[in-house]
């Protein structure tokens, strides 16, 4: 099992801490043990009520993987407790929203970049100025230090995480068990200004989801626009409205997305996935492949096919 601590500091953020909690320890496939970490038996939350610990500080030293939720004022820096515990940590660390302030008050963000809700990126900028702060992404994946945006962009990124650990069709099963979509781009911006259409056409969620039954077909911008019966201006516009990234990112995304469910799945070779998902050759499939995962089709089917993992 992999060992997973989710510390909880004072004023915790409560959706924060239920987000690893729900993703990783609450479904019998995903090969995770989660374990509520303390520095006190009893922890308040912002919302006034408190949680018990499940263990103290010690945990962090046998996780695999440590994730600091979000906590509430956000500048109030840890006890130096915590903070040895977060440095001596061996495995893998992880911040929710405000928790990237524990993180750097450990020094552990020092030349990385890492992000935090939009609201709090400036004092995290102010306060550790060797950080590269990313204020506008939902989370950034440093290897072995992931940090995401506010409260909900930590399912976008503990799904992240599963499928990095354990391959996309495990993390679209937890995703579709918590009704959230599968994937969302890390870079994707965490703050729409739009999130809801004000004009009588509605959302372009239908467009999205007939693009994603025909990522074989080579997409344009303008048939794209055509379905939504919208002119190629007005798709662009409410597109990145509504998504946060241009049409052709999105698609890009999408395509290199099912190709990864495919090579898992399937025995299909390269070839065959490259045109079943728009890629049109192998080559070009390996190119955004690389460029997105960095790594090859072939080592990605070797890591995480069902037939390997049986």
């Amino acid at each position: 099992m992999h060992e997973v601590a989710v510390l909880a500091l004072d004023a915790v953020v409560p959706l924060d801490l239920a987000i690893p909690a729900q993703v990783f320890g609450t479904y019998e496939e995903t090969p995770y043990r989660v374990t509520v970490c303390a520095a006190t038996p009893s922890v308040p939350t912002m919302a006034g009520f408190a949680i018990t610990a499940q263990a103290g500080l010690e945990a962090l030293a046998h996780a695999d993987t440590v994730i600091v939720p979000g906590f509430s004022p956000h500048l109030r820096v840890p006890d130096e407790p915590v903070l040895e515990a977060l440095r001596g940590a061996p495995g893998r660390i992880v911040s929710i929203c405000t928790g990237a302030f524990a993180l750097a008050a450990a020094g552990l963000l020092d030349g990385r970049r890492a992000t935090t809700h939009w609201r709090d990126a400036a004092d995290l900028i102010a306060r550790h100025p060797h950080v590269s702060v990313e204020p506008d992404v939902l989370y950034v994946d440093e290897g072995d230090v992931l940090t995401s945006a506010g409260v909900a962009s930590g399912l976008d990124l503990c799904l992240h995480i599963l499928r990095t650990d354990h391959g996309a069709d495990l993390a679209a099963r937890v995703a579709r068990r918590i009704v959230v979509p599968p994937h969302r781009e890390g870079g994707q911006a965490q703050y729409v200004q739009q999130p809801l259409p004000k004009h009588p056409g509605g959302s372009l969620a239908p467009t999205r989801a007939w693009a994603l039954q025909h990522l074989e077909r080579p997409l344009t911008v303008r048939e794209l626009a055509a379905h939504a019966h919208v002119s190629e201006r007005t798709f662009a516009r409410r597109f990145q409205a509504e998504t946060g990234v241009s049409p052709l990112r999105w698609l890009l995304s999408a395509r290199v997305d099912a190709a990864r469910t495919l090579l898992e799945t399937t025995a299909a070779s390269v070839d065959d996935i490259a045109d079943r998902c728009g890629f049109g050759t192998a080559a070009n499939l390996r190119k955004h492949f690389h460029r997105h995962l960095s790594t090859t089709p072939t080592a990605y089917r070797r890591t995480f096919s069902r037939a390997r993992a049986a």
